[in-house]
């Protein structure tokens, strides 16, 4: 029963019946009211207040707080529970002031609780120093007993290094500073490190002002980084850089120190407002490179090992402090190297020839090569001017094929000198890389290591009976081998080739040869020209059926029905040639044709310019002197450029073949082919 439930049923007692009789008086009543409140105290739930031991029975401590009835405590709740007796007064926490049975409802644990609690705050608010004992390990940190308090120690607030084994300070007692207080939560965060902060400043703050450059201190490796290592000069960290280290390469701090090790480093240079100390440890050492004309002459071998790769050559390490670089071209005497990583590697032993030393710039040149004999200064003993020999295909360019004669010795075949009958558009039609070809030697540049090789060569040149076979005016047959768009090249009887350009393919224009032309097709033709400096021959099929009987024209014509042109055409064609100030068109078949005239009013012989144009629309190629694989890209540029320049002009401007347009054959090269090098 509440308090105010009882004081109820002793101010109505007509609630417990109808016909019950009263007992008191009000009067009565009203004094023992008074009595009644005057036993009772002013208390509120969740506050600390104080009570009278009056009873000790098993586990159970009656507790007087000066309520109606007395609470119960458990013993467990008291730290020293054989120092109770009846009649002390203690302190407790009123959690409810009744329970379900009536009792107030006490806790002595959380008493000591807040108590403590309060000293904590003060605590934290005075900054004060404590002691903690560490209880166990946890995630991050260590649990404290803190005032008989659970606290947070952080790992990183353990000790001003980082911790490694959390486990070496279980039981362990620790002064400590309150850093975090969050009393919802009821959480303390406490620090071990600020107080080691403060002691190590007071070390630091002396250690500076004696501190001075070029000091020689001893410390202790305290942490390694990939840009260095910091020692600890006993109060004060300093930062040895990766590149004080050592006077040789160093890859990682780890190579030189270990964690905890004790060194001895020179002060290089420190900021006292900063407070950082820069510290060496190589230049406690003499530098290597003051007595290296007594260690190291030119022309001395020596051995060393790969510390660096570039694109233009390897570094090697002779000794700590020391490196040579073998330029890629000092690599191989006939090996063309586009990377230093195809003869070396990281870390590989190898031995290299002394070129210069550089004493000022600290830079040493040597060379791999030098450790064998110049192959070269033999080649022309093996291989003579006019030798015939075996080679296999390595490299394939668009200007020709560089073949290995030997392990390391490489050949240029130009793509002229493959055929002096065939218009080899590219080296891939002829052969593949891996392909056995015999080649005669055609001349060597031992100072350049350029070797100029030939495979028509091997045959007499064809072209002596070509021009009794093809002398102008000839008539022959020819099989169409390649359709391009200024013309096509036909293969003729003596295995030959020759070009027709587009102009004489028909009297009547043709815009796509592709589609009234295919390969394979044998077309009737007359020579026009044959030059065989140039060993060209053009070809005409107009001029071959000029002479012919209508029959001969009409099957031609069935076979090839290029259709006649527009009357428009013709007119927008002839406008255009009068506004480039072209010839005029006098005598032309196509008008004729459309005139009505028909093919026998179009077998007028074609005057001379005209003539002149068709002998210009064949192909020529000027194979370029000493052309080597470096120019593969100027070679390709300029046949675009060629091809480009000879566009079309079907109204009758003068034709220009295109550049890539594969000539018969030249003539012989220069001197001047690819080196070895050029053959990779």
């Amino acid at each position: 029963m509440t308090e105010a439930q009882h004081e109820t049923a002793i101010a109505s007692p007509k609630a417990q019946g109808t016909n019950a009789t009263p007992q008191v008086s009000d009067d009565e009543f009203a004094r023992l009211i008074k009595l009644y409140e005057g036993t009772l105290g002013t208390m509120h739930e969740n506050e600390v207040i104080k009570g009278t031991i009056v009873s000790i029975v098993g586990d159970d401590v009656s507790i007087d707080i000066g309520f109606k009835s007395e609470g119960i405590v458990n013993k467990s709740e008291f730290l020293r529970v054989s120092d109770l007796k009846i009649g002390d007064t203690v302190e407790v926490f009123l959690e409810k002031i009744e329970d379900k049975d009536g009792r107030p409802q006490l806790s002595r644990k959380r008493a000591d609780f807040l108590r403590t609690w309060e000293k904590l705050n003060n605590a934290f608010t005075t900054q004060e120093v404590l002691q903690v004992q560490c209880l166990r390990r946890i995630k991050g940190g260590l649990v404290v007993n803190l005032l008989g308090i659970e606290a947070f120690l952080p790992g990183s607030q353990i000790d001003v290094r980082p911790v490694r084994d959390f486990d070496a300070y279980i039981d362990k007692t620790l002064d400590i500073r309150i850093v975090k207080i969050t009393n919802p939560t009821e959480n303390i965060i406490v620090s071990h490190k600020i107080l080691l902060e403060e002691h190590l400043n007071e070390l630091r703050k002396a250690i500076l002002d004696k501190l001075d450059r070029g000091q020689i201190l001893e410390g202790s490796v305290k942490a390694i980084t990939d840009f260095g290592a910091f020692v600890d000069l006993g109060g004060v960290d300093g930062l040895v850089h990766i590149t004080d280290l050592s006077w040789g390469r160093v890859s990682h701090p780890s190579e030189v120190v270990k964690l905890d090790q004790t060194v001895q480093v020179v002060v290089l240079d420190f900021d006292e407002n900063k407070k950082r100390i820069s510290l060496g440890l190589k230049q406690l050492q003499p530098h290597p490179w003051e007595k290296i004309e007594e260690k190291y002459a030119v022309g001395q071998h020596i051995h060393g090992k790969i510390v660096s790769l570039t694109d233009y050559g390897a570094f090697i390490e002779i000794e700590k402090g020391i490196e040579g670089l073998v330029h890629i071209s000092e690599m191989s005497w006939t090996q063309h190297i586009k990377h230093p990583s195809q003869i070396v590697s990281m870390g590989q032993v190898v031995e290299a020839v002394i070129l210069n030393i550089d004493k000022n710039e600290k830079k040493i040149s040597l060379g791999m090569k030098q450790t064998e004999p110049d192959p070269w200064g033999l080649l022309l003993d093996r291989y003579p001017i006019g030798s015939i020999h075996k080679a296999i295909v390595r490299n394939i360019t668009n200007f020709g094929i560089f073949v290995e004669l030997e392990e390391g010795v490489d050949g240029l075949i130009h793509i002229s000198d493959l055929s002096w009958t065939k218009k080899i558009r590219h080296p891939g039609e002829v052969v593949k890389k891996g392909d056995q070809i015999d080649v005669i030697v055609l001349a060597i540049d031992a100072e350049q290591r350029r070797i100029s090789l030939g495979h028509k060569q091997l045959s007499d040149n064809p072209w002596e009976q070509f021009e009794d076979a093809y002398n102008d005016s000839a008539e022959t047959e020819g099989t169409i081998t390649l359709i391009m768009e200024k013309g096509v090249i036909v293969e003729l009887p003596l295995g030959v080739e020759g070009f027709v350009p587009t102009s004489q393919l028909s009297f009547t224009p043709v815009k796509h040869i592709a589609e009234y032309f295919k390969v394979g097709d044998k077309l009737p033709l007359k020579v026009i020209e044959f030059d065989k400096e140039g060993k060209k021959i053009v070809l005409s099929v107009v001029e071959y059926l000029r002479s012919k009987e209508q029959g001969i024209i009409d099957e031609f014509v069935a076979q090839h029905p290029v259709p006649q042109a527009t009357l428009g055409e013709v007119a927008q064609r002839k406008t255009a040639k009068q506004g480039k100030g072209k010839r005029e068109n006098n005598g032309d078949p196509t008008e004729q044709l459309l005139s009505g005239e028909g093919f026998a009013a179009a077998e007028g012989s074609v005057n001379e310019e005209h003539a002149a144009e068709m002998a210009s629309e064949a192909p020529t190629e000027e194979r370029p002197t000493g052309e080597t694989e470096s120019g593969a890209e100027q070679h390709e540029s300029a046949a675009t450029a060629g091809e480009t320049a000879a566009a079309e002009n079907e109204g009758g401007a003068q034709e220009t073949p295109a550049a890539d347009e594969p000539s018969n054959g030249e003539s012989a090269p220069d001197a001047a082919a690819e080196t070895s090098a050029a053959g990779e």
